[in-house]
């Protein structure tokens, strides 16, 4: 059973990387402020910087994803610290989040890309994903993790 899902996990990894050029986050699974699953694919000096600047619990995105769940374009979060703007002058731009599941199980995800903002198909194309990738890695996560 695991492999089957871990293969098919990996397909719609694999179409996400083609979809984000400019890189993608899954934080799938968040229990206590820590997902079960993380796969980012952002440029590695902005993961960095993200991660020593503790830039997560001020992060718009994060925030928006823990309070909502749905779709929202980057572009129409507040931003009081920066966060996005920092992003977006490291070619991390033209964002959307999607949230699933329940509080104390919730799947945030983050898709950037360099051709434009996303179009309502789109977007709920990657809604859509999210759901999928929220179901599939629940099979993966042990009971109580």
């Amino acid at each position: 059973m695991g492999t089957g899902i871990r293969s098919q996990l990996d397909a719609r990894l694999s179409e996400l990387g083609e979809l984000c050029d400019t890189g993608y986050a899954l934080a799938l699974h968040i229990r206590f402020t820590r997902p079960s699953l993380l796969f980012r694919t952002y440029p590695q000096d902005w993961i960095d910087h993200y991660s020593e600047m503790g830039m997560m619990l001020r992060d718009p995105v994060v925030v928006w994803g823990f309070h909502h769940t749905g779709s929202v374009l980057w572009k129409d979060l507040e931003d009081p610290d920066g966060i996005l703007a920092e992003a977006a002058q490291r070619g991390i731009r033209n964002g959307l989040t999607c949230a699933v599941g329940p509080a104390g199980d919730r799947s945030i995800s983050g898709f950037t890309r360099s051709s434009g903002p996303f179009s309502p198909a789109e977007i709920e194309k990657m809604h859509a994903l999210t759901v999928t990738l929220h179901e599939l890695s629940a099979e993966l996560i042990p009971a109580g993790a």
